[in-house]
Protein backbone atom coordinates (compact mmCIF):
# COMPACT_ATOMS: atom_id res chain seq x y z
CA UNK A 1 0.00 0.00 0.00
CA UNK A 2 2.79 2.53 1.18
CA UNK A 3 4.76 1.69 -2.13
CA UNK A 4 1.55 2.15 -4.59
CA UNK A 5 1.41 5.73 -2.84
CA UNK A 6 5.54 6.43 -3.08
CA UNK A 7 5.66 5.44 -6.95
CA UNK A 8 2.13 7.62 -7.40
CA UNK A 9 3.50 10.61 -5.39
CA UNK A 10 7.07 9.91 -7.43
CA UNK A 11 4.78 9.77 -10.80
CA UNK A 12 2.80 12.69 -9.82
CA UNK A 13 6.02 14.58 -9.24
CA UNK A 14 7.86 13.78 -12.53
CA UNK A 15 4.77 14.82 -14.46
CA UNK A 16 4.20 18.30 -12.23
CA UNK A 17 8.19 18.94 -13.03
CA UNK A 18 8.07 18.19 -16.50
CA UNK A 19 4.70 20.12 -17.45
CA UNK A 20 6.92 23.20 -15.15
CA UNK A 21 9.82 22.63 -17.78
CA UNK A 22 7.38 22.35 -20.76
CA UNK A 23 6.24 25.66 -19.70
CA UNK A 24 8.84 27.52 -19.29
CA UNK A 25 10.24 26.67 -22.32
CA UNK A 26 6.97 27.62 -23.84
CA UNK A 27 7.58 30.76 -22.22
CA UNK A 28 10.49 31.70 -23.54
CA UNK A 29 9.57 30.30 -27.12
CA UNK A 30 6.66 33.01 -26.75
CA UNK A 31 8.71 36.11 -25.66
CA UNK A 32 11.66 35.16 -28.66
CA UNK A 33 8.78 34.58 -31.07
CA UNK A 34 5.90 36.87 -30.42
CA UNK A 35 5.03 39.15 -32.94
CA UNK A 36 3.77 41.85 -30.42
CA UNK A 37 4.19 42.45 -26.71
CA UNK A 38 0.22 42.03 -26.14
CA UNK A 39 0.49 38.64 -27.61
CA UNK A 40 3.13 37.89 -25.35
CA UNK A 41 1.84 38.14 -22.49
CA UNK A 42 -1.52 37.00 -23.48
CA UNK A 43 0.17 33.76 -24.03
CA UNK A 44 2.45 33.78 -21.38
CA UNK A 45 -0.57 34.41 -18.77
CA UNK A 46 -2.52 31.35 -20.35
CA UNK A 47 0.75 29.39 -19.67
CA UNK A 48 1.21 30.32 -16.08
CA UNK A 49 -2.53 30.52 -15.24
CA UNK A 50 -4.05 26.80 -16.87
CA UNK A 51 -0.74 25.48 -18.53
CA UNK A 52 -2.02 21.62 -18.92
CA UNK A 53 -4.02 23.29 -21.30
CA UNK A 54 -2.38 26.70 -22.55
CA UNK A 55 1.18 24.54 -23.15
CA UNK A 56 -0.38 22.25 -26.26
CA UNK A 57 -2.56 24.78 -27.49
CA UNK A 58 0.30 27.41 -27.81
CA UNK A 59 2.12 24.75 -29.87
CA UNK A 60 -0.82 23.44 -32.17
CA UNK A 61 -1.95 27.35 -32.71
CA UNK A 62 0.65 30.02 -31.59
CA UNK A 63 2.87 30.17 -33.83
CA UNK A 64 2.88 33.06 -36.55
CA UNK A 65 5.18 31.47 -39.05
CA UNK A 66 5.01 28.98 -41.15
CA UNK A 67 8.78 26.84 -41.64
CA UNK A 68 10.57 26.09 -44.83
CA UNK A 69 8.13 27.06 -47.41
CA UNK A 70 10.56 29.90 -48.58
CA UNK A 71 13.19 28.01 -48.18
CA UNK A 72 11.79 25.39 -50.46
CA UNK A 73 11.30 27.57 -53.48
CA UNK A 74 14.34 29.56 -52.85
CA UNK A 75 15.86 25.63 -53.37
CA UNK A 76 13.44 24.88 -56.48
CA UNK A 77 14.93 28.06 -58.24
CA UNK A 78 18.59 27.39 -57.61
CA UNK A 79 17.52 23.84 -59.04
CA UNK A 80 15.44 25.46 -61.87
CA UNK A 81 17.57 28.41 -62.50
CA UNK A 82 17.80 28.78 -66.53
CA UNK A 83 14.17 27.79 -66.76
CA UNK A 84 12.97 30.51 -64.33
CA UNK A 85 15.11 33.20 -66.05
CA UNK A 86 13.92 32.05 -69.34
CA UNK A 87 10.27 32.03 -67.94
CA UNK A 88 11.32 36.14 -66.76
CA UNK A 89 12.57 36.95 -70.10
CA UNK A 90 9.18 36.06 -71.74
CA UNK A 91 7.04 38.20 -68.98
CA UNK A 92 9.55 40.83 -68.58
CA UNK A 93 7.86 43.02 -71.97
CA UNK A 94 4.65 42.40 -70.47
CA UNK A 95 5.81 44.37 -67.17
CA UNK A 96 3.77 47.49 -66.43
CA UNK A 97 5.81 50.56 -65.39
CA UNK A 98 4.57 51.90 -62.38
CA UNK A 99 4.25 55.54 -62.40
CA UNK A 100 2.02 58.76 -61.28
CA UNK A 101 -1.49 57.45 -59.84
CA UNK A 102 -0.60 53.75 -60.74
CA UNK A 103 2.66 53.98 -58.24
CA UNK A 104 0.91 55.86 -55.74
CA UNK A 105 -1.80 53.41 -55.83
CA UNK A 106 0.21 49.78 -56.39
CA UNK A 107 3.86 50.55 -56.04
CA UNK A 108 4.14 49.77 -52.82
CA UNK A 109 3.08 45.86 -53.80
CA UNK A 110 5.50 45.23 -56.27
CA UNK A 111 8.20 45.94 -53.22
CA UNK A 112 6.28 43.80 -50.64
CA UNK A 113 6.05 40.50 -53.26
CA UNK A 114 8.67 41.06 -55.44
CA UNK A 115 6.82 40.46 -58.44
CA UNK A 116 5.38 42.55 -60.97
CA UNK A 117 2.53 44.19 -62.66
CA UNK A 118 1.72 43.26 -66.25
CA UNK A 119 -0.04 45.27 -68.38
CA UNK A 120 -3.16 43.99 -71.43
CA UNK A 121 -5.07 41.88 -68.96
CA UNK A 122 -8.86 41.22 -69.50
CA UNK A 123 -10.45 40.66 -65.95
CA UNK A 124 -13.98 39.71 -65.68
CA UNK A 125 -16.09 39.79 -62.52
CA UNK A 126 -18.03 36.16 -62.38
CA UNK A 127 -20.97 37.23 -59.14
CA UNK A 128 -22.19 33.82 -57.11
CA UNK A 129 -21.79 30.19 -58.40
CA UNK A 130 -23.33 29.33 -61.37
CA UNK A 131 -22.17 31.95 -63.36
CA UNK A 132 -18.59 31.37 -61.68
CA UNK A 133 -18.74 27.23 -62.11
CA UNK A 134 -20.14 27.60 -65.54
CA UNK A 135 -17.09 29.46 -66.79
CA UNK A 136 -14.29 27.40 -64.70
CA UNK A 137 -16.39 23.99 -66.08
CA UNK A 138 -16.47 25.78 -69.87
CA UNK A 139 -12.38 26.37 -70.17
CA UNK A 140 -12.00 23.13 -68.29
CA UNK A 141 -13.99 21.33 -71.00
CA UNK A 142 -11.57 23.09 -73.71
CA UNK A 143 -8.33 22.23 -72.26
CA UNK A 144 -5.87 20.96 -74.92
CA UNK A 145 -2.41 20.73 -72.38
CA UNK A 146 -3.24 20.72 -68.59
CA UNK A 147 -5.30 22.38 -65.96
CA UNK A 148 -3.76 23.33 -62.67
CA UNK A 149 -6.85 23.28 -59.83
CA UNK A 150 -6.37 24.45 -56.10
CA UNK A 151 -9.32 24.88 -53.23
CA UNK A 152 -9.30 25.11 -49.78
CA UNK A 153 -12.72 23.35 -50.16
CA UNK A 154 -13.63 20.28 -52.04
CA UNK A 155 -16.70 18.21 -51.26
CA UNK A 156 -17.87 15.25 -52.66
CA UNK A 157 -21.16 16.43 -53.27
CA UNK A 158 -23.23 17.42 -56.42
CA UNK A 159 -20.65 20.64 -57.62
CA UNK A 160 -17.95 17.93 -56.30
CA UNK A 161 -18.97 15.36 -58.56
CA UNK A 162 -19.68 16.39 -61.64
CA UNK A 163 -16.32 18.95 -61.05
CA UNK A 164 -14.80 15.45 -60.61
CA UNK A 165 -15.76 13.60 -63.75
CA UNK A 166 -14.67 16.66 -65.61
CA UNK A 167 -11.52 16.09 -64.74
CA UNK A 168 -11.29 12.83 -64.99
CA UNK A 169 -12.18 13.02 -68.78
CA UNK A 170 -9.75 15.26 -69.66
CA UNK A 171 -6.92 13.15 -67.66
CA UNK A 172 -8.59 10.62 -70.07
CA UNK A 173 -8.31 12.92 -73.20
CA UNK A 174 -4.45 13.07 -72.22
CA UNK A 175 -4.90 16.78 -70.67
CA UNK A 176 -2.97 16.61 -67.63
CA UNK A 177 -4.51 17.60 -64.32
CA UNK A 178 -2.84 18.65 -61.28
CA UNK A 179 -4.69 18.86 -58.52
CA UNK A 180 -4.30 20.27 -54.91
CA UNK A 181 -6.22 20.56 -52.02
CA UNK A 182 -6.15 21.71 -48.17
CA UNK A 183 -6.25 18.95 -46.37
CA UNK A 184 -7.82 20.76 -43.47
CA UNK A 185 -10.09 22.78 -44.86
CA UNK A 186 -11.41 19.72 -47.34
CA UNK A 187 -11.14 17.03 -44.00
CA UNK A 188 -14.44 15.46 -45.18
CA UNK A 189 -13.17 14.35 -48.84
CA UNK A 190 -13.39 10.93 -49.47
CA UNK A 191 -10.85 8.84 -50.19
CA UNK A 192 -13.38 7.63 -52.96
CA UNK A 193 -13.33 10.76 -54.48
CA UNK A 194 -9.18 10.83 -54.65
CA UNK A 195 -8.94 7.44 -55.72
CA UNK A 196 -11.05 8.12 -58.67
CA UNK A 197 -9.50 11.13 -59.78
CA UNK A 198 -6.05 9.65 -59.22
CA UNK A 199 -7.27 6.20 -61.43
CA UNK A 200 -8.14 8.70 -64.18
CA UNK A 201 -4.09 9.80 -64.03
CA UNK A 202 -5.29 13.29 -62.26
CA UNK A 203 -1.87 13.96 -59.88
CA UNK A 204 -3.86 14.50 -56.43
CA UNK A 205 -2.00 16.41 -53.74
CA UNK A 206 -2.83 17.57 -50.56
CA UNK A 207 -1.13 20.85 -49.31
CA UNK A 208 0.24 19.43 -46.48
CA UNK A 209 0.45 21.99 -44.14
CA UNK A 210 2.29 19.70 -41.08
CA UNK A 211 4.87 18.73 -43.43
CA UNK A 212 8.60 18.72 -41.65
CA UNK A 213 9.31 17.99 -38.26
CA UNK A 214 8.87 22.01 -37.36
CA UNK A 215 5.39 22.05 -38.27
CA UNK A 216 3.90 18.60 -37.84
CA UNK A 217 1.31 19.95 -35.43
CA UNK A 218 0.98 23.24 -36.54
CA UNK A 219 -2.73 22.75 -38.04
CA UNK A 220 -3.43 26.31 -37.39
CA UNK A 221 -2.09 26.88 -40.89
CA UNK A 222 -4.28 26.47 -43.61
CA UNK A 223 -3.97 27.02 -47.54
CA UNK A 224 -6.91 29.18 -48.13
CA UNK A 225 -6.04 30.01 -52.00
CA UNK A 226 -8.73 29.08 -54.52
CA UNK A 227 -7.00 28.86 -58.30
CA UNK A 228 -7.55 27.45 -61.63
CA UNK A 229 -4.99 27.64 -64.58
CA UNK A 230 -5.78 25.85 -67.91
CA UNK A 231 -3.28 25.72 -70.36
CA UNK A 232 -1.40 28.82 -69.26
CA UNK A 233 -4.23 31.02 -70.90
CA UNK A 234 -7.18 31.61 -68.83
CA UNK A 235 -7.08 31.20 -64.73
CA UNK A 236 -9.79 31.77 -62.34
CA UNK A 237 -9.01 32.94 -58.28
CA UNK A 238 -11.51 34.32 -56.10
CA UNK A 239 -13.83 33.31 -52.71
CA UNK A 240 -15.46 30.38 -54.16
CA UNK A 241 -14.63 26.67 -52.86
CA UNK A 242 -16.27 23.65 -54.71
CA UNK A 243 -19.26 22.11 -52.94
CA UNK A 244 -23.16 22.22 -53.27
CA UNK A 245 -23.42 26.08 -50.60
CA UNK A 246 -21.56 28.09 -53.26
CA UNK A 247 -23.88 27.23 -55.59
CA UNK A 248 -27.07 28.79 -53.33
CA UNK A 249 -28.72 25.41 -53.11
CA UNK A 250 -27.70 24.43 -49.69
CA UNK A 251 -30.99 24.44 -46.77
CA UNK A 252 -28.22 25.35 -44.14
CA UNK A 253 -27.14 28.50 -46.50
CA UNK A 254 -29.50 29.81 -48.67
CA UNK A 255 -28.34 32.34 -51.07
CA UNK A 256 -24.49 32.38 -51.14
CA UNK A 257 -23.23 35.79 -52.13
CA UNK A 258 -19.69 35.22 -53.48
CA UNK A 259 -17.59 36.89 -55.96
CA UNK A 260 -14.63 35.00 -58.79
CA UNK A 261 -12.95 36.62 -61.68
CA UNK A 262 -11.79 35.31 -64.82
CA UNK A 263 -8.25 36.36 -66.19
CA UNK A 264 -6.83 36.51 -69.44
CA UNK A 265 -3.54 37.97 -70.64
CA UNK A 266 -0.16 37.57 -68.91
CA UNK A 267 -1.43 38.04 -65.45
CA UNK A 268 -2.59 33.85 -65.55
CA UNK A 269 1.09 33.22 -65.65
CA UNK A 270 1.34 35.10 -62.52
CA UNK A 271 -1.57 33.20 -60.92
CA UNK A 272 0.36 30.01 -62.16
CA UNK A 273 3.33 30.78 -60.66
CA UNK A 274 1.78 31.24 -57.36
CA UNK A 275 -0.15 27.61 -58.24
CA UNK A 276 3.75 26.27 -58.52
CA UNK A 277 5.11 27.62 -55.41
CA UNK A 278 2.38 25.57 -53.92
CA UNK A 279 2.71 22.83 -55.85
CA UNK A 280 6.59 22.29 -55.17
CA UNK A 281 5.91 22.16 -51.38
CA UNK A 282 3.29 19.90 -51.75
CA UNK A 283 4.50 17.01 -54.56
CA UNK A 284 8.23 18.00 -54.71
CA UNK A 285 8.16 18.27 -58.29
CA UNK A 286 7.88 21.31 -61.21
CA UNK A 287 5.20 19.99 -63.98
CA UNK A 288 5.89 21.42 -67.57
CA UNK A 289 3.54 23.88 -68.42
CA UNK A 290 3.61 27.09 -70.97
CA UNK A 291 5.01 30.44 -70.70
CA UNK A 292 4.21 31.89 -73.92
CA UNK A 293 1.83 34.85 -73.85
CA UNK A 294 -0.82 34.86 -75.88
CA UNK A 295 -1.35 38.08 -76.84
CA UNK A 296 1.85 40.74 -78.05
CA UNK A 297 2.97 43.36 -75.66
CA UNK A 298 0.74 46.57 -75.86
CA UNK A 299 -2.21 44.49 -77.08
CA UNK A 300 -4.46 42.51 -75.17
CA UNK A 301 -7.07 44.04 -72.28
CA UNK A 302 -6.43 47.02 -70.76
CA UNK A 303 -6.14 46.00 -67.19
CA UNK A 304 -3.16 46.13 -65.21
CA UNK A 305 -2.97 43.11 -63.11
CA UNK A 306 -0.62 41.20 -60.19
CA UNK A 307 -1.82 38.34 -58.52
CA UNK A 308 -0.40 38.80 -55.14
CA UNK A 309 0.12 36.05 -52.93
CA UNK A 310 0.07 36.71 -48.93
CA UNK A 311 1.30 34.19 -46.34
CA UNK A 312 2.53 33.20 -43.18
CA UNK A 313 6.30 32.55 -44.45
CA UNK A 314 8.47 35.90 -44.14
CA UNK A 315 9.21 38.60 -41.69
CA UNK A 316 6.49 40.87 -42.92
CA UNK A 317 2.95 40.44 -42.58
CA UNK A 318 2.44 41.05 -46.22
CA UNK A 319 -1.37 40.18 -45.89
CA UNK A 320 -1.73 43.15 -43.60
CA UNK A 321 -0.08 45.27 -46.05
CA UNK A 322 -2.28 44.57 -48.61
CA UNK A 323 -5.68 46.27 -46.75
CA UNK A 324 -3.26 49.35 -44.95
CA UNK A 325 -2.27 50.19 -48.51
CA UNK A 326 -5.58 49.74 -49.85
CA UNK A 327 -7.39 51.81 -46.95
CA UNK A 328 -4.45 54.36 -46.81
CA UNK A 329 -4.34 55.48 -50.39
CA UNK A 330 -7.84 56.08 -50.68
CA UNK A 331 -8.62 59.63 -51.55
CA UNK A 332 -12.61 59.43 -52.11
CA UNK A 333 -14.01 55.70 -51.81
CA UNK A 334 -12.82 52.79 -49.86
CA UNK A 335 -15.45 50.14 -50.01
CA UNK A 336 -15.02 46.32 -48.33
CA UNK A 337 -16.71 43.06 -48.98
CA UNK A 338 -15.63 40.69 -46.19
CA UNK A 339 -17.69 37.58 -44.87
CA UNK A 340 -14.71 37.99 -41.28
CA UNK A 341 -14.04 40.64 -39.84
CA UNK A 342 -12.36 40.23 -36.77
CA UNK A 343 -9.02 42.79 -37.28
CA UNK A 344 -5.86 44.46 -35.19
CA UNK A 345 -6.30 47.82 -33.76
CA UNK A 346 -3.35 48.93 -36.64
CA UNK A 347 -6.68 47.97 -39.65
CA UNK A 348 -8.99 49.96 -36.98
CA UNK A 349 -7.00 52.50 -36.52
CA UNK A 350 -6.42 53.34 -40.60
CA UNK A 351 -10.00 52.47 -41.25
CA UNK A 352 -10.92 55.13 -38.30
CA UNK A 353 -8.65 57.86 -39.97
CA UNK A 354 -9.40 57.13 -43.43
CA UNK A 355 -13.47 57.98 -41.99
CA UNK A 356 -11.94 61.15 -40.16
CA UNK A 357 -10.16 62.24 -43.64
CA UNK A 358 -13.53 62.50 -44.98
CA UNK A 359 -13.64 59.00 -47.39
CA UNK A 360 -16.56 56.95 -47.89
CA UNK A 361 -15.47 54.03 -45.87
CA UNK A 362 -17.91 51.16 -45.70
CA UNK A 363 -17.61 47.48 -44.93
CA UNK A 364 -20.17 44.96 -45.89
CA UNK A 365 -19.81 41.60 -43.66
CA UNK A 366 -22.47 39.16 -43.14
CA UNK A 367 -26.12 39.31 -41.90
CA UNK A 368 -26.44 35.81 -40.49
CA UNK A 369 -23.40 33.55 -39.68
CA UNK A 370 -21.47 30.59 -40.83
CA UNK A 371 -19.06 30.45 -37.94
CA UNK A 372 -20.40 31.50 -34.58
CA UNK A 373 -17.23 32.95 -32.80
CA UNK A 374 -15.90 35.42 -35.52
CA UNK A 375 -19.46 36.58 -36.11
CA UNK A 376 -19.72 37.61 -32.60
CA UNK A 377 -16.76 39.40 -32.03
CA UNK A 378 -17.30 41.64 -35.16
CA UNK A 379 -19.81 43.15 -32.59
CA UNK A 380 -17.50 44.37 -30.52
CA UNK A 381 -16.09 46.81 -33.11
CA UNK A 382 -18.83 48.59 -33.95
CA UNK A 383 -18.60 51.76 -31.58
CA UNK A 384 -15.53 52.45 -32.22
CA UNK A 385 -15.90 52.60 -36.11
CA UNK A 386 -19.19 54.41 -35.78
CA UNK A 387 -17.41 56.84 -34.02
CA UNK A 388 -14.85 57.56 -36.82
CA UNK A 389 -17.53 57.89 -39.53
CA UNK A 390 -16.81 54.73 -40.39
CA UNK A 391 -20.13 52.84 -41.93
CA UNK A 392 -20.55 49.29 -41.38
CA UNK A 393 -23.68 46.92 -43.31
CA UNK A 394 -24.79 43.96 -42.63
CA UNK A 395 -26.05 41.47 -45.80
CA UNK A 396 -29.74 40.47 -45.34
CA UNK A 397 -29.83 38.69 -49.24
CA UNK A 398 -27.86 35.38 -48.04
CA UNK A 399 -25.01 34.41 -47.06
CA UNK A 400 -22.23 36.97 -48.09
CA UNK A 401 -18.49 35.60 -48.56
CA UNK A 402 -17.02 37.71 -51.30
CA UNK A 403 -13.92 39.03 -50.68
CA UNK A 404 -13.55 42.10 -52.60
CA UNK A 405 -12.00 45.70 -52.23
CA UNK A 406 -12.32 48.96 -54.40
CA UNK A 407 -10.51 52.39 -53.39
CA UNK A 408 -11.71 55.06 -55.21
CA UNK A 409 -11.97 54.74 -59.26
CA UNK A 410 -8.90 52.88 -60.11
CA UNK A 411 -7.79 50.22 -57.58
CA UNK A 412 -9.59 46.63 -56.49
CA UNK A 413 -9.30 43.52 -55.88
CA UNK A 414 -10.84 40.34 -55.92
CA UNK A 415 -9.17 37.25 -54.00
CA UNK A 416 -9.37 34.94 -51.16
CA UNK A 417 -8.69 36.77 -47.94
CA UNK A 418 -10.65 37.71 -45.78
CA UNK A 419 -10.59 41.37 -43.42
CA UNK A 420 -9.42 39.43 -40.42
CA UNK A 421 -6.31 38.11 -38.56
CA UNK A 422 -6.49 34.96 -39.95
CA UNK A 423 -6.00 35.40 -43.37
CA UNK A 424 -3.68 38.06 -42.73
CA UNK A 425 -1.21 36.27 -40.61
CA UNK A 426 -1.88 32.12 -40.79
CA UNK A 427 -3.49 31.60 -44.36
CA UNK A 428 -2.07 31.05 -47.58
CA UNK A 429 -3.95 33.98 -49.66
CA UNK A 430 -4.14 35.38 -53.22
CA UNK A 431 -5.97 38.57 -54.44
CA UNK A 432 -6.01 39.61 -57.38
CA UNK A 433 -5.11 42.84 -57.61
CA UNK A 434 -6.75 45.43 -60.71
CA UNK A 435 -5.22 48.65 -61.81
CA UNK A 436 -7.94 49.83 -64.04
CA UNK A 437 -10.99 52.38 -64.13
CA UNK A 438 -13.30 50.31 -66.42
CA UNK A 439 -12.97 47.06 -63.73
CA UNK A 440 -13.11 49.41 -60.68
CA UNK A 441 -16.19 50.49 -62.46
CA UNK A 442 -17.39 47.33 -62.57
CA UNK A 443 -16.74 46.24 -59.00
CA UNK A 444 -18.43 49.95 -57.46
CA UNK A 445 -21.85 48.48 -59.57
CA UNK A 446 -21.32 45.20 -58.43
CA UNK A 447 -21.00 46.39 -54.43
CA UNK A 448 -23.97 48.89 -55.07
CA UNK A 449 -26.24 46.41 -55.85
CA UNK A 450 -25.08 44.37 -52.52
CA UNK A 451 -25.42 47.59 -50.22
CA UNK A 452 -29.19 47.83 -51.29
CA UNK A 453 -29.64 44.72 -50.04
CA UNK A 454 -27.93 45.89 -46.43
CA UNK A 455 -28.61 47.36 -43.16
CA UNK A 456 -26.44 49.96 -41.82
CA UNK A 457 -25.51 48.93 -38.11
CA UNK A 458 -23.53 50.46 -35.59
CA UNK A 459 -22.99 50.70 -31.30
CA UNK A 460 -26.83 49.94 -31.05
CA UNK A 461 -26.81 47.02 -32.54
CA UNK A 462 -24.29 45.72 -29.52
CA UNK A 463 -25.46 47.91 -26.64
CA UNK A 464 -28.85 46.77 -26.84
CA UNK A 465 -28.89 43.50 -26.94
CA UNK A 466 -28.96 41.33 -24.04
CA UNK A 467 -25.70 41.10 -21.32
CA UNK A 468 -25.70 37.06 -22.20
CA UNK A 469 -24.88 38.45 -25.83
CA UNK A 470 -22.56 41.20 -24.72
CA UNK A 471 -20.66 38.94 -23.15
CA UNK A 472 -20.33 35.66 -25.49
CA UNK A 473 -18.91 39.03 -28.15
CA UNK A 474 -16.36 39.97 -25.91
CA UNK A 475 -15.44 36.46 -24.77
CA UNK A 476 -15.51 35.91 -28.92
CA UNK A 477 -13.04 39.00 -29.24
CA UNK A 478 -10.47 37.21 -27.08
CA UNK A 479 -10.02 34.56 -29.72
CA UNK A 480 -9.34 37.38 -31.97
CA UNK A 481 -5.70 36.89 -32.84
CA UNK A 482 -6.62 33.07 -34.39
CA UNK A 483 -9.67 33.50 -35.47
Amino acid sequence: MFDALLERAVLGTVLLVTLELLAVATIFDIVMKARSAAGAWGWSMAVLALPFLAVPLYWILGRHRFRGYRERLLEARKQHEAAFQSVMERLRPHFARLEGEGLRYAGVLERLSERRFSVGNKVGLLIDGERTFEAIFAAVAEAKRYVLVQFFIVRDDGLGGRFRELLERKAREGVRVHFLYDEIGSYSLSRRYRRSLREAGVEVHPFHSTQGPSNRFQINFRNHRKIVVVDGRVGFVGGHNVGDEYLGISKKYGPWRDTHVELSGPAVLGLQIVFLGDYYWAARSIPELDWDVASPPGEGGPATVLPLPTGPVGEIEDGTILFLNAITRARRRLWIATPYFVTDESIRSALQMAALRGIDVRVMIPGRPDKWVPWLATFAYLSELEAAGVKIYRYDGGFLHQKVFVVDDILSGVGTANLDNRSMRLNFEVTAVVLCQSFAADVATMLEADFSRCRQVGGDDYSDRPWWFRLAVRFSRLFSPIL
